[in-house]
């Protein structure tokens, strides 16, 4: 199993609205997608006066991360949906990809 981390360095004062953002809206559209989010939510720790927020999602592969990503970032229910709010909010984003057992991955489902 594939596992993905996303951090976001999100502008001041937008975290909150963010994560509602990805919770009501986007993950949603991720799972008709068919892609599994792990969790997502605020960090708990801000640094350098940015407020920071996590994506955890999970793949069988890392084609089909590519192949389900592709078809979602291109979609239009992504681009004339909740994207511009996701976007706006974001000052940078990292993300880390790891092979993960189907047990590790489960314990970090929420």
């Amino acid at each position: 199993m594939i596992l993905e981390i996303r951090t976001y360095r999100l502008k001041p004062g937008t975290r909150e609205e963010f994560v509602r953002v990805m919770r009501q809206e986007s993950i949603p559209l991720l799972a008709a997608h068919g892609i599994a989010v792990v969790d997502c939510g605020a960090s708990l720790f801000d640094e350098d006066g940015f407020e920071e927020a996590y994506l955890m999602r999970s793949f069988a592969s890392l084609e089909q991360r590519d192949a389900q990503e592709e078809a979602f970032y291109s979609s239009p229910q992504w681009r004339q949906g909740p994207r511009e709010a996701i976007l706006s909010r974001i000052e940078s984003y990292h993300t880390v990809v790891m092979e993960a057992s189907d047990a590790a991955v489960a314990a970090l489902r929420r």
